[in-house]
């Protein structure tokens, strides 16, 4: 196996795997959660999208179908990125990337904002927040012992 090909194999940072593994099925199960009355209060105010939806997982954070929808998109693609090393960091670092920016949209967008399509209230953006973070911190750190194969942009690990 080549440098370049390694941090391709399915043997290779097996930490950075399980980590966008378990982050995939977390999303996965909030997305599942989100559709399940009791869990979710005011199931029968939910709105496809929306910052009208009424609907509040755990009672906190407000959901819509569309906002489960993301959820288990999510989750699917984290599951399926972290078949590879290369796949699990990049799910983790450029979702989290993608939390960051949600958080700054919820903030400035505001809860009663037409614009607050998913719909977001101020647990989701404080949530989005810490999870962009912490999802980038972790694809970061647990991939940090890798450098770059010259000519090939691919990563691999040190020898």
């Amino acid at each position: 196996m080549t440098a370049s090909q390694s941090i391709h194999a399915h043997g290779a940072h097996p930490a950075v795997r399980t980590a966008a593994m378990t982050v995939g099925i977390v999303f996965l199960v909030v997305g599942v959660l989100g559709f399940i009355p009791g869990i979710t209060t005011n199931y029968d105010e939910m709105a496809f999208a929306g910052h009208m939806s009424g609907a509040m997982l755990l009672g906190v954070f407000q959901v819509s179908v569309l906002h489960n929808i993301v959820h288990l998109l999510y989750g699917i693609v984290g599951v399926a990125a972290a078949r590879n090393a290369w796949g699990a960091r990049n799910y983790l670092v450029y979702g989290g990337a993608v939390y960051l920016a949600l958080w700054i949209y919820g903030l400035i967008v505001g809860p009663e904002a037409t614009a607050n399509f998913v719909p977001l209230n101020t647990a989701d953006d404080w949530l989005h927040f810490v999870l962009g973070v912490a999802m980038i911190a972790i694809g970061l750190l647990l991939t940090s012992g890798d450098r770059k194969v010259e000519g090939h942009g691919h990563r691999t690990a040190h020898p």
